[in-house]
């Protein structure tokens, strides 16, 4: 399995509105690609707006291929969400994923 992750910082008038597209517009198209498995929203507030780390999982960098075309490491920014953006990553990063865990800690 390979992690896909991405960072951008919104504008902060523009976080929710972010998150928005990424519920109706991107996931959904993601989960049309095979060897799409899934994705995760993580943001925090940072000085200058909304952190964003988008984290996807996926079968294979082929399968990648089928989202970002023949370089991988591309990242995928539509116009829309340019506009939102302060700053963001125009490269993406990927890790091989050697285990994940399903443990919940007690609370």
């Amino acid at each position: 399995m390979i992690s896909r992750q991405w960072r951008g910082v919104a504008r902060s008038t523009h976080a929710d509105e972010y998150v928005e597209h990424l519920c109706t517009e991107t996931f959904p198209h993601l989960s049309k690609i095979p060897g799409f498995i899934d994705a995760a929203i993580l943001k925090r507030n940072v000085q200058q707006g909304v952190e964003f780390l988008i984290v996807t999982h996926w079968e294979s960098i082929r399968a990648i291929e089928q989202f970002s075309g023949p370089d991988a490491e591309v990242a995928v920014v539509p116009e829309i969400v340019r506009a939102m953006m302060i700053e963001y990553d125009r490269r993406v990063r990927h890790y091989e994923v050697l285990s994940t865990s399903t443990h919940k800690a007690k609370t």
